[in-house]
Parts: C-alpha cells; sequence; structure tokens
C-alpha cells in the first residue's frame, strides 16, 4: 500500500503565506516606479528631494513587509528587488551630480598614457582628448545650464572644477580606465553607470551571503532597495560603490579571521575613496594580539602604497592632487566657512569644532577596539563612521553610501537618519543654506541615540525599584514580630 502523496491545499489556506510576498512585491514595483518618475523628471533641488523622500517612505515599508515574508522565500525576493531598483539608475543620465564626467575624462587620458594628475582638464595640453559631449560647443554653453562649467580660455565642460587636478586615489583611477577600456564607442555616462550597477549587485550578494550565514539575509534589503543606490551609486556613478564592495568584503574576511587578505581589500578600499579608512578599529575590534593587528594594518598600508606606486612613478607632480584643496573649499580646516561640524557648532564656538571632531572620533575609535566584538567588525565599523559623519555632518549624499552597506551587515536601521540627512544638506542646501542639514543632522543624531537612551533609562529606573523594593523588604522583616518558641514538652519558651 503506498502513501498518498500530499498536495498544496489551495485557497484561503495559502493566503497567509502568499499575502506578504504579494504586498512585498506591489511596494518594490511601486519603489521602482517612483525612482524611474524622479530619476526621469526634471526636479531639483528641494523639489527632487520631495520625490527622494517619498521614494525612502516606500522603501521603509517595503522592508516592514519583507519581516513576513516567509523565510524560504527571502532570497529570491531579496535578488529580484536588487535588480530592479538598482536598474531604475540607469533610466536618466546623471542627475544630481556630475562627477562621473570627471570619471570618464581620467579614464580617457590614462587610455592615452597620460597620468590624470599632471594636468587638470582646462589645460591645453590635453586639447587633443577633447570631445563635443564633455566640452559642448558654444551654443551648448550659451544656455548657461548648472551642470556646465566655464573654461578661462572660452567654452565651458561638463567637468566640475576643470582648473584643478583630479582627487581620486589610484584604485578608483583604476576604475576609470578599465570602464573606459571597456565601453564601447559613444556610450557616454552609460559605461559608468552600468558599471556601478554591477558594482551595487556585487554589494547586495555580497551581502545576502554573510548574513544568510550568520542567520537571517533580511538586512540585506537595507543596501539592496535603498534609494540612495540607484540615485547615488547607479544614476550618479559615484565610485564609492567600488570603496563600499571592498570594504564590506574587507570586514567579512576579517570576521572570519583572515585578517591579512581582510587588510589588504581594505587598503584597496583606501586607496578607492579614502574614507574607508575610518573603518579600521572596526576591522580589529576586539583585538589584542600584536601579530593579529600587524597582519591588518601592515597589509593595509602595503595595499594602498603599491596601489599609489605606479602613479607615484608615471606623473610628474603630487598624486594627492586636489585634495588639500577640496578640504579647504569644504570648510573641514575652517568650521566657519561651511556648514561642516554643524552640531558640534550648537553648543562650541567655531575654532572649537576641528579638534572636538577629531577627540570624538578618537575616544569612539579607542573604544571600539578595545571592547568591540571580533566576530561583528562592522558594528564597531558602523559607530565610528556614523559617529565621524555626525561631528563632521559632510554636504554630500553620497559618502553615506559606506554607511547604508554597515547598516545592511548590522541591522541597525536608524542609521540611516544619518545618510538622509546627507541628501538634506546637498539637495536643501542652495535654498536652506546650512539650517536644512542642521535640523536633518540633529534629528538623526536625536533617532541614533534614542535608543540607547531610552534602553539606560529602563536599566536605571529597574535598578532603582529593585533597591526600593529590596528596601522594603528588609523594613518589613525589621518590623515583623517573632513568634515564640514552642519546646518539646508543649510549652511556650521566651525567644532568644
Amino acid at each position: 500500500m503506498t502513501r498518498a502523496r500530499r498536495l498544496p491545499l489551495p485557497g484561503p489556506l495559502a493566503a497567509p503565506v502568499a499575502a506578504p510576498v504579494l504586498v512585498t512585491l506591489f511596494l518594490l514595483w511601486l519603489l521602482a516606479v517612483s525612482l524611474v518618475l524622479l530619476l526621469r523628471g526634471d526636479a531639483h533641488g528641494p523639489a527632487f528631494l520631495a520625490g527622494y523622500a517619498g521614494a525612502w517612505a516606500v522603501f521603509a515599508a517595503a522592508v516592514g513587509a519583507l519581516r513576513r515574508v516567509p523565510r524560504r522565500q527571502v532570497v529570491p525576493l531579496l535578488l529580484a528587488g536588487a535588480v530592479a531598483v538598482t536598474a531604475t539608475g540607469l533610466a536618466a543620465a546623471p542627475r544630481t551630480s556630475t562627477d562621473s564626467y570627471r570619471y570618464a575624462w581620467d579614464g580617457r587620458v590614462q587610455a592615452a598614457g597620460i597620468s590624470p594628475y599632471d594636468h587638470a582638464p582646462a589645460d591645453p595640453a590635453l586639447d587633443g582628448l577633447r570631445d563635443d559631449w564633455l566640452f559642448p560647443g558654444a551654443a551648448a554653453c550659451g544656455r548657461g545650464d548648472s551642470d556646465l562649467a566655464p573654461l578661462d580660455a572660452g567654452g565651458c565642460t561638463r567637468i566640475n572644477r576643470p582648473a584643478v587636478h583630479t582627487i581620486y586615489p589610484p584604485v578608483a583611477e583604476g576604475w576609470f580606465l578599465l570602464v573606459h577600456e571597456l565601453s564601447p564607442e559613444g556610450v557616454r555616462h552609460k559605461g559608468l553607470q552600468a558599471g556601478a550597477a554591477l558594482l551595487s549587485l556585487a554589494v547586495s550578494g555580497l551581502l545576502i551571503g554573510v548574513l544568510r550565514r550568520r542567520g537571517d539575509p533580511r538586512g540585506a534589503a537595507l543596501w539592496a532597495w535603498c534609494p540612495a543606490v540607484p540615485v547615488e551609486a547607479v544614476d550618479n556613478a559615484h565610485v564609492d560603490v567600488l570603496a563600499v564592495l571592498l570594504s564590506v568584503g574587507a570586514l567579512a574576511l576579517v570576521a572570519r579571521r583572515r585578517h591579512l587578505t581582510g587588510g589588504v581589500l581594505l587598503g584597496l578600499a583606501v586607496a578607492a575613496k579614502l574614507l574607508p579608512a575610518v573603518l579600521l578599529p572596526g576591522a580589529l575590534s576586539g583585538v589584542r594580539r600584536p601579530r593579529t593587528i600587524a597582519a591588518v594594518t601592515l597589509s593595509a598600508a602595503a595595499a594602498v602604497a603599491l596601489a599609489y606606486l605606479p602613479y607615484v612613478l608615471l606623473s610628474d607632480g603630487s598624486v594627492l592632487g586636489y585634495l588639500g584643496g577640496y578640504a579647504r573649499e569644504e570648510g573641514y580646516d575652517d568650521a566657519g566657512a561651511g556648514g561642516r561640524y554643524a552640531l558640534l557648532r550648537l553648543v562650541l564656538p567655531d575654532a572649537w569644532a576641528l579638534p572636538a571632531a577629531m577627540l570624538g572620533t578618537a575616544v569612539v575609535s579607542v573604544a571600539v577596539w578595545w571592547r568591540g566584538d571580533p566576530e561583528r567588525p562592522w558594528h564597531g565599523a558602523l559607530l565610528t563612521i556614523g559617529t565621524a559623519f555626525l561631528l563632521l555632518t559632510p554636504g554630500y549624499s553620497w559618502y553615506a553610501l559606506l554607511l547604508v552597506a554597515l547598516v545592511a551587515l548590522d541591522g541597525r536601521w536608524e542609521w540611516l537618519g544619518v545618510a538622509f540627512a546627507g541628501a538634506v544638506a546637498y539637495l536643501a542646501g542652495p535654498v536652506t543654506g546650512p539650517v536644512g542639514g542642521t535640523l536633518a543632522y540633529g534629528a538623526a543624531a536625536a533617532a541614533v541615540t534614542a535608543q540607547p537612551l531610552t534602553a539606560w533609562v529602563r536599566q536605571m529606573l529597574g535598578l532603582v525599584s529593585k533597591r526600593v523594593r529590596n528596601q522594603r523588604e528588609k523594613v518589613a522583616r525589621e518590623e515583623k514580630p517573632s513568634r515564640p518558641a514552642i519546646s518539646v514538652s508543649g510549652r511556650s519558651e521566651p525567644p532568644t
């Protein structure tokens, strides 16, 4: 006698399983549509920010819906959503940044056998590399588009800061050259966008793999479905996404005690964007052995040095490019010159802001290194970089792509407010001035500190309540009359 095969039950019994999946799919469709409309529209500044905020709201709803999806259906949904959301970044030319035009130019210059650190785009020595895309004709220049920069010798260019040398580190420059060599003729911005989309999907896949190995991969949606990815990583094609991929890989390797390889990847990440240097304390979380510390730090330093070496040998000038000028331009060396250190300047004199930011970052870094969890290095890395963002209050939203990836790894969604605050500072800044960014970063700081502050208050109240209860019990025991002792013979005896 054979056992009858059980068939899945149709109808209402299957609805509890299908409903969360359908709701999540609908929200992902709504998110993709809203992003396409946003990127293909003509909104700028605060109007673009309003649409962007709407996309973030749908993103939050989709992540919430994913929590109800059965475990076996989570990974397919994560991957499908990652592809759909990432692809929306290919819907239009760069919308809110012109950095990718510098990337394309640097790739072209290197392909001609010239160091990108030796000449600014406006240098007449490179006239032979110009074309109508990056250096439009007089008619386009005459329209005065906001994404065109004037040249001192006449004409204009899509490249921002055309009179200064490049700022990008060597791994980033290698990426620009690779994309240039692999891109068909005439694709313009699409080559960099397609490359950035592949990198973004690689980050999503890596996050899913790491989190799935540790239990629940749902946190990967905080990167894979985040609107910052299609807007900043794909549409604007920021090279930060390359640094994010290398950084996540480095922390994943360090967590598995592959310190040497992890250090190398961390060094390559630093040589792609510099910002991942802030992750070093996180990579060393809880590490006390000098040999292990040396394995991470020395391998990272060696990777940075080896990445710079070819450009040092090929360049006539400094390979640091416009780095110092950029720091001055953005107000990092003079707190009174811009919107940096906005939260610190609310309570401190401007002259104290930079030392206070450095001290605060140093204290958190030491605490993360000394007390961090070596099996979860991204926990300390998120705390370190998140603190740095709140102290520095940067005005460029794409810097937070690294923070978004760390949020996905660690699951502490409240830090996403810091990423959105950067978007407010960047998109609304020209209208609101530093006030908009300050308010946004202040709200983000409140969201980040609310949970631990609430937990601390509850702990203190619990300790006070326990002490009061113990005191009452002690008083009750002291006031309770003692019973007379009963002898064996049955007669009461006075208490002793």
